[in-house]
């Protein structure tokens, strides 16, 4: 959970806001930022951060002790109410404490998450979720197929097997946190935890660390996935591949980037156009070209003569399938005009324009 954000302007209510105005504003919103209404990128994190912010103030004993924390400064300045709250310091309440000191050990999510009732190993299933970008080739996004990917991941020790202890050494309950994994911190009846920093949040300290990890108890891999791309594939799609992240636990969210195609471009869901050029004779006279469609087959258009530049001709059911609908591939014509021309071409076209009483 990020230090700046505040749950009361996430939903855009005031802090005094009865339940009922809490939840009117959270299906005003629901509905405005729902994937399925808003196809945008953003749309799927905002519609989460929404959903966030009601499920914590729309039940009263998280909402009291959200208000704790609002009170005692942990928005950096943001709402945070009486006492001020600048600077990363917990304000008035007494408490000498700087958030940057939780920076390595979750920050605030691991307070937040010790508050609302997500303790023991400090960690949730979103943490472990890793989200990465990749490059498609425009005609995998349009078919559909299979892309390899190889993703540096954290995995356990094969060495250590995680307890971070080389091989023979001994394991004894950590001096600071007393074998608990966390410390408390606080003061009068408010307090939080966080992993131990000594353990690292295991109890547990090795007379010598392990060499492979250093003690952490993970090692970075280079882990192979393949992603499964369906056709029709949008750029910004995210695709999520379930169990695949960190040491098994969480998912990997691939949001693809579609890149350029040499000659397709996307028009609309379905529809495709390729440009296609023609010199001026074929514009003028008429012609026959061979196009390629997207499945790599080649299909005869007939240009008829005096087409002009720009000009576009449908091929019916030649664009990109999706969900038993098919659209339709469009020829976009680009005439080109010769840079220069011999004596004899010159001559025969100022004939030409003299004839058909064309100006130049």
């Amino acid at each position: 959970m990020a230090a700046s954000k505040d749950y009361y302007q996430v939903l855009g209510v005031s802090e005094t806001a009865t339940v009922d105005e809490i939840k009117k504003a959270f299906r005003r919103l629901a509905k405005q930022y729902h994937p399925d209404r808003n196809p945008k990128a953003q749309a799927a994190e905002r519609f989460k951060e929404i959903n966030e912010a009601h499920d914590v103030l729309s039940d009263p004993e998280k909402r009291k002790k959200y208000d704790q924390l609002r009170r005692y400064g942990a928005f950096a300045g943001r709402g945070a109410g009486p006492g001020g709250g600048g600077g990363g310091a917990y304000g008035n309440s007494g408490v000498d404490f700087d958030l940057s000191d939780l920076g390595s050990f979750g920050g605030l999510g691991d307070l937040f998450s010790s508050i609302f009732g997500r303790r023991g190993s400090g960690r949730t299933e979103e943490e472990d979720e890793i989200e990465v970008a990749v490059a498609i080739p425009f005609r995998v996004a349009a078919l559909g197929g299979r892309v390899p990917i190889v993703l540096p991941m954290a995995e356990v020790c094969p060495t250590c097997s995680g307890s971070g202890a080389a091989p023979g050494a001994t394991l004894s309950t950590c001096p600071e946190c007393k074998g608990k994994g966390t410390i408390s911190f606080g003061q009068g009846g408010f307090a939080v935890q966080r992993p131990c920093p000594v353990c690292r949040g295991k109890g547990k300290v090795p007379s010598q660390r392990c060499p492979t990890c250093n003690g952490n108890g993970e090692v970075t891999v280079q882990k192979r996935l393949v992603i499964t791309v369906p056709p029709g594939t949008d750029d910004g799609t995210r695709l999520r591949l379930k169990g695949q992240g960190t040491k098994g636990k969480g998912d990997v969210v691939v949001v693809v980037q579609v890149e350029p195609d040499r000659f397709f471009r996307r028009e609309g869901a379905l529809d495709l156009v390729g440009v296609v050029p023609i010199n001026v004779a074929q514009a003028l006279l008429g012609s026959k070209v061979r196009v390629k469609t997207l499945d790599g087959r080649r299909v005869v258009l007939k240009i008829p003569p005096g087409t002009q530049h720009g000009q576009k001709f449908r091929i019916p059911g030649q664009g990109i399938e999706r969900n038993g609908r098919r659209g339709d591939l469009f020829v976009e014509v680009h005439v080109t005009i010769p840079e220069r021309l011999t004596p004899e071409q010159e001559a025969a076209l100022k004939s030409f324009a003299e004839k058909a009483g064309l100006k130049y």
